[in-house]
């Protein structure tokens, strides 16, 4: 079943959902002063990742309460290599101050080491961001500007079955992307024509430990812009799936999605071998093709985040909800699989 959010507050009294379920955009108002939870248990995030088919940069602001994160992730499609440094800061409780919908505001971050701005301007995003240590003592730089920002993004409210604990996520796919990264003495172009860009926007409350599967891809068939945001693993999603596949603009929903991953049912995940995605709607059909694992494994104290974010090549098609299918040839994209303890 899939349960179309209506306009209205996000949060009850209580601070659980007032409805569960998924929409086009941010109908649901968040307000982080309603959450009843403790303040250690907030998760707020701003993600953006930023590529074309030689190189990508991913970017991310992030206030966990107890500990937050300031990333770059440069990425180097052609070489199949990747740097992320990931600077961390104690106790923000809610200060990074990141605002309350993707719509309006700026999300910032600067210390000795380190300078972002999110910031959204009419209808264009800015990003700025600069880590002064990055490679070799060397820092790295970048202004970016997205544009061209789809109608239809990825929206959905996900209850977990622990009262006062709820994800509010929004993923907007397949913007145009402009600027310049500067990196390592050489200076990196983002070309609107081939360069694309993506938000994941994530306020809640999550529960200690959970698992997630995500992936998403953008680009262009036939000049037009397309792109798909695929995902599942946590929480309740008995009222919607966050599956959509965006053409032109335009969201088509679709049921729940499984990812094949080679070995993982052995407990030997072989990430740089080919997956397989299916749904069960029949819908999609996709096979990935990998060719760089940013992976990382932290473990401090009760703190465990064991991720791999693979890149690569996706073959397939999708069914659009008027019947037409959609081939899908050589798209790069990622997929990925994160386990937390937080």
């Amino acid at each position: 079943m899939q349960t179309k959010l209506r306009k209205g507050e996000l949060l009850d009294e209580h601070g659980n959902l007032t409805q569960a379920g998924y929409a086009h955009s941010l109908v649901k108002t968040y307000d982080r002063k309603k959450i009843k939870a403790g303040k250690h248990r907030i998760k707020e995030w701003d993600y953006y990742l930023i590529y074309n088919e030689r190189f990508g940069v991913a970017l991310t602001v992030d206030d966990n309460a107890y500990m937050g994160l300031m990333s770059i992730s440069f990425l180097d499609f052609q070489k199949k290599k990747e740097k992320t440094v990931s600077l961390m800061t104690l106790f923000p409780m809610g200060k990074t101050d990141l605002p309350s919908s993707s719509a309006m505001g700026v999300t910032s971050f600067q210390n000795k080491r380190c300078y972002f701005s999110f910031r959204k301007e009419d209808d264009k995003r800015i990003l700025l961001a600069e880590i002064a240590d990055f490679d070799d003592k060397k820092p790295i730089r970048m202004k970016i500007v997205l544009t061209d920002e789809p109608e239809d993004s990825m929206v959905i409210a996900t209850p977990f079955e622990k009262k006062g604990c709820f994800y509010y996520n929004q993923k907007i796919i397949g913007m145009r992307a402009s600027g310049v990264v500067e990196y390592k003495g050489e200076r990196y172009l983002f070309d609107p024509r081939e360069s694309f860009g993506l938000l994941d926007w994530g306020r809640g409350v999550w529960t200690y430990e959970n698992t997630w599967y995500w992936s998403a891809m953008q680009g262009e068939i036939d000049g037009k812009v397309v792109g798909f945001n695929l995902g599942y693993g946590f929480g309740n999603t008995e009222a919607a799936s966050e599956n959509m596949f965006f053409y032109e603009g335009k969201a088509h929903k679709l049921e729940r999605v499984k990812f094949h991953i080679p070995g993982e049912k052995k407990g030997k995940p072989r990430y740089l071998q080919p997956w397989v995605f299916s749904s069960s709607d029949d819908r999609i059909k996709l096979t990935f093709t990998p060719i760089l694992d940013r992976n990382s494994c932290t473990s401090v104290g009760i703190i465990l985040s064991d991720q791999h974010q693979v890149f690569g090549w996706f073959d397939g098609y999708v069914i659009l909800d008027d019947g037409t299918k959609v081939s899908i040839r050589h798209m790069l994209g990622f997929a990925e699989k994160v386990r937390n303890k937080w």
